[in-house]
């Protein structure tokens, strides 16, 4: 299982570079055919390759659900190199989450009857799963549980609950005029956008757990010009679907302050929240399984398993890799906490295949040499 996290970490995949993540697609790929035995359908949508494999001639009954692109631009592995030492893997992307593919693969592997068994690994969830988003919640609509192998919040606890995403650029347009000799004759962009600034950072709500937080931030030219034009991006996350849309509403009724100005609103609600209910009832099998070893956390983060919770399908998240540092130099992997997450995942989904219905016939372990249907 390390040497296959090795080879996913070595080959990088930034989101936005597509011919990096199919090279990542490949490699991930190769794993799973050794693995499985089997040939993933390749379902590239606008250039962004993703992987699947189904076992069974009916609809899935349980996704295993991970993406193998990265935030990690392509060089990182120049400064931040894969190695296991003391126990500790490290390299970029291992934690966030080239390990939870691996140990996906590893686990539907490790299945006695594979019947109803999806695997779904995607290649742009890092910018909010654009492309792919339509195909997960097609994937998860006939299942009875979705596995998702996000890793761990703090000390390995399951993540049951998510805040949703909104996402949006908030665009000005002003008119230029000389900074020195006329600056009356323009219209500051750089100060309408900063009006607007405070007005979305009001919208936050902190006994709610709704945060409006302004991020990127352009204006201007040149030091000795009224700036034009200016745009800055929003990011809200909301605990419940209520306030995504109090937030957006408001967002969306935004108007100019100066006289001569121009906004334009883009973007909206990216993903849903994870809800706790979606959760409970898996979270409790996985409690159970695990003899009472598990704990439990709401986390700030989102995921794909947002999308299939919003759907209403059981989604249990934070089934990967144990470790920490996400996004960060300091990303590593606890490698003693590898297997024993694997098997827990396999006994989760051995566990719901048993209970699928057997009115159709199943193709358990892919022996038509393609695992598709």
């Amino acid at each position: 299982m390390i040497e296959d996290i090795g080879t996913l970490v070595r080959c990088e995949s930034p989101s936005s570079d597509h011919d990096a993540v199919a090279r990542s697609a490949e490699a991930v790929a190769g794993i799973g055919r050794r693995l499985l035995g089997a040939e993933p359908e390749r379902l590239v949508t606008d250039g962004c390759t993703h992987l699947r494999w189904r076992f069974g001639d009916g609809p899935p009954r349980v996704l295993l659900l991970g993406h193998h692109d990265t935030v990690w631009p392509l060089g990182s592995l120049r400064t931040h190199p894969f190695e296991v030492r003391d126990g500790v893997l490290r390299g970029p992307g291992c934690f966030d989450m080239k390990a939870g593919v691996v140990m996906a693969l590893h686990a539907a592997a490790a299945l006695p009857d594979r019947g109803g068994l999806s695997v779904l690994v995607t290649g742009d969830e890092e910018i909010g799963s654009p492309l792919s988003r339509a195909l997960i919640e097609e994937e998860a609509k006939t299942c009875d549980a979705v596995f998702v192998l996000e890793a761990s919040a703090d000390g390995g606890a399951l993540k049951t609950r998510r805040k949703g995403v909104s996402r949006y650029r908030i665009e000005v347009e002003g008119r230029a005029a000389h900074a020195g000799l006329e600056p009356e004759k323009g219209v500051n962009a750089g100060i309408e956008v900063a009006h607007q600034i405070l007005a979305v950072a009001a919208l936050a709500d902190a006994d709610r757990g709704t945060s409006v937080v302004p991020t990127a931030l352009t204006a201007g030219t040149t030091t000795n010009t009224v700036p034009a034009a200016a745009s800055v991006a929003v990011d809200v996350r909301a605990w419940d679907a209520a306030e995504q849309h109090r937030v957006d509403a408001a967002i969306r009724s935004l108007r100019p302050h100066l006289p001569g100005a121009a906004i334009r609103i883009d973007g909206g609600v990216n993903r849903p929240p994870l809800d706790a209910k979606a959760s409970s009832g898996l979270f409790a099998l996985a409690n159970e399984l695990a003899a009472g070893t598990l704990t439990e956390a709401a986390v700030g983060g989102a995921s794909d398993g947002n999308f299939t919770a919003g759907l209403g399908i059981p989604t249990l998240d934070g089934l990967g890799a144990v470790g920490g540092g996400a996004h960060a130099d300091h990303e590593h992997v606890v490698v003693a906490e590898l297997r024993r997450r694997t098997v827990l995942l396999t006994a989760l989904a051995e566990t719901v295949l048993a209970h699928r219905s057997s009115s159709a016939p199943t193709n358990t372990r892919g022996e038509s040499g393609t695992g598709q249907r």
